[in-house]
């Protein structure tokens, strides 16, 4: 498979989270060409500010593997990686990231800086961006705009 085809599979995670009235962002951790775990946020549901597509799947992949260092995985995910998920990455040595759309307000690989290449950490990411970047991002102006429009209706 390739890029493209992974973050079909994370689309297919983020549709999932968009189900259940998640923001629909969904990640896969491959290894050795084998897809190891999938995610999507799940922060809604769990009331954990910590659910985030990114650290499921990361966990996952740490305990599939039975080791915290995901030094030869590729990280797929819908939307630019936040802060948090950014220094997850970071400290679990994943190699590469590859992500669809960009996040103007909270993207930190490239957006608004790009911790998964800062050269004072320990380890940097390669860090693909772009992939499938308008169905994800779609996707994600579709979700908003449709609970903005639901939040107007219940005022009305």
């Amino acid at each position: 498979m390739n890029d493209e085809q992974y973050m079909k599979v994370a689309i297919e995670q983020a549709r999932e989270a968009e189900a259940i009235g998640e923001v629909p962002i969904g990640a896969v951790v491959v290894h050795n060409d084998e897809i190891i775990s999938k995610a999507y946020n799940l922060r809604e549901r769990d009331q954990r500010s910590i659910a985030h597509a990114e650290l499921l799947a990361i966990d996952e992949a740490c305990k599939k593997l039975g080791t915290w260092r995901l030094e030869e995985a590729t990280l797929y995910v819908t939307l630019e990686p936040c802060p948090m998920c950014a220094g997850a990455i970071v400290l679990s040595r994943v190699k590469r990231v590859v992500y669809g759309a960009t996040d103007p307000k909270g993207g930190c690989a490239g957006t608004l800086m790009n911790l998964l290449q800062e050269e004072r950490f320990n380890h940097q990411a390669e860090v693909v961006s772009g992939v499938l970047e308008e169905e994800c991002g779609a996707m994600l102006t579709n979700f908003f705009r449709t609970l903005r429009l639901n939040k107007k209706k219940q005022r009305s």
